[in-house]
């Protein structure tokens, strides 16, 4: 299958006005759908004419593995409906991302790690909000590495851009290590960094249901649209951007999962809206057995698995809700962000005239959790009448486990009552200094005690002398 030509849009944000000209270049050039990627970009589902590109010059036609061209990713989409981080607003979403002007090389993520919509580590450089404002962890996987590395400090909002570039610029050093990388990046770039002071916490939430008209606050609704075969009418998506403009709704969200939001709906134009949907005949009220599910663009034999697997989860009244599907293939080089992965195997040479059937691997990630980068094989090699059963065992083991892993903490918790540990914290500006992080900015080794640290030691963020700094007490 040829790779289709996509359009970049950054942060899978999009305003009606673009989105209406894509919506119509798109017709120029013969379609009559378009589609959306995991990456919250838009794809043009099928071949078109490149030699009437130049009719659309708003418009770069990439194709990732071609061009070299990746989208960055944010849960933009998730502001004001889901839970979040309570200094990440949508305007401060919106100035990180538009500082990403350059032609990215790399896969970038910047999310909230309080919301379930948006992965927050399938990027090769994933931002992800600190409780600190307009601090970020990062986590890095670049292309050869095996796993994704913790970066040794939280970054400034208004380095995310540069630290990026100077990553990308460094790839041909082909560092192997997160500390060699840091150093690089540190060499190449002058940055706001502040110490991280307590590792990143990612809350377990369900999978949120996001389709339908959904009410924020008291005066406004949010509209999410899921369309089962991933092609959006160019005529009702043209009709909606006039409503948007006509309700001056500035902002378009693409989600990861195939499907886009609409945030800031008045409570006036909820009728014109519904008049809207059913004129095209559209449906709101698709089953969470179907919407929890990441399938590959354009393939045939995935969406059909999927309607087989989906059909015997209805017919057996089962249950999936906070619980996410994904189909790969052994050849993809994609990451895994879904609670439950069906990986198809290669198949063997055939031998003459036999019919070779196809074999499927169950992956689970640790706790049924994405988020937790871990996965566990539960069977290798099935043949797919045997795939409805084993997903709905694994379903139930969901169900079972589910809440005990809270129960734990509270017993971890319980352990470790009186527990005392020193930190010191910055009067000035409140930064914490952690023996158990050090400073990698100023080159100060974890397990560094305070006492040792060098009289010429400042604050990483104010630069405010040691003397600065007074001792507080944590009981755990």
């Amino acid at each position: 299958m040829k790779e289709p030509y996509r359009l970049r849009i950054n942060g899978g944000v999009v305003s009606p006005g673009e989105l209406k000209y894509i919506c119509e270049a798109a017709e120029g050039l013969g379609l009559d759908a378009i589609s959306f990627g995991s990456r919250q970009d838009i794809i043009f589902p099928e071949e078109i004419d490149e030699s009437k590109f130049d009719e659309f010059d708003k418009i770069q036609f990439i194709k990732p593995k071609r061009d070299g061209i990746e989208n960055i990713v944010s849960s933009y989409v998730s502001a004001d409906i889901l839970p979040s981080t309570s200094w990440l607003t949508s305007d401060r979403y919106l100035y990180v991302i538009e500082q990403f002007k350059h032609r990215l090389s790399l896969r970038v993520n910047v999310t909230d790690p309080k919301q379930r919509l948006v992965p927050l580590y399938t990027g090769n450089v994933n931002f992800i909000a600190s409780e600190h404002e307009d601090y970020w962890y990062l986590y890095v996987r670049l292309p050869g590495w095996g796993k994704t590395q913790m970066y040794p400090a939280l970054i400034y909002s208004w380095d995310m851009d540069k630290i990026e570039l100077a990553i990308e610029n460094i790839l041909q050093e082909e560092p192997e290590t997160i500390e060699t990388l840091f150093e690089l990046v540190s060499d190449a770039v002058d940055t706001n960094n502040r110490t991280v002071d307590k590792p990143l916490e990612v809350p377990f939430y369900p999978f949120p249901y996001y389709e339908g008209m959904n009410r924020i606050g008291t005066d406004s609704y949010w509209l999410g649209l899921y369309w089962r075969n991933n092609r959006y009418d160019l005529a009702f998506l043209k009709a909606m951007c006039d409503l948007c403009s006509e309700n001056k709704i500035g902002k378009i969200s693409i989600t990861p999962w195939k499907s886009f939001i609409v945030k800031g709906i008045p409570s006036k134009s909820k009728l014109q809206w519904e008049k809207l949907l059913g004129k095209f005949g559209i449906n709101v009220r698709h089953s969470m057995l179907e919407m929890n599910w990441h399938v590959p663009v354009n393939n045939k034999d995935a969406l059909s698995l999927k309607k087989y697997l989906v059909t015997n989860f209805d017919q057996n009244d089962i249950s999936t809700y906070g619980l996410t599907f994904g189909i790969t293939s052994h050849e993809s080089d994609t990451y895994n962000f879904t609670s439950i992965v069906i990986e198809k195997n290669k198949q063997p040479e055939a031998i003459g005239d036999f019919k070779i059937r196809d074999t499927y691997n169950l992956l689970y990630a640790k706790k049924f959790d994405p988020n937790t980068r871990e996965y566990i094989m539960h069977v290798q090699d099935v043949d797919k009448v045997e795939l409805p059963g084993l997903l709905m065992e694994l379903s139930q083991l969901y169900f079972e486990q589910l809440g005990t892993e809270h129960e734990e903490e509270k017993t971890v918790e319980i352990a470790l009552e009186k527990f005392e540990e020193e930190i010191y914290q910055c009067k000035d500006c409140l930064t914490v200094y952690n023996k158990a992080y050090g400073d990698i900015t100023q080159n100060i080794a974890k397990n560094t005690n305070f006492d040792s640290l060098p009289n010429t030691y400042e604050c990483s963020l104010c630069e405010a002398p040691k003397s600065h700094f007074e001792k507080k007490v944590l009981v755990k």
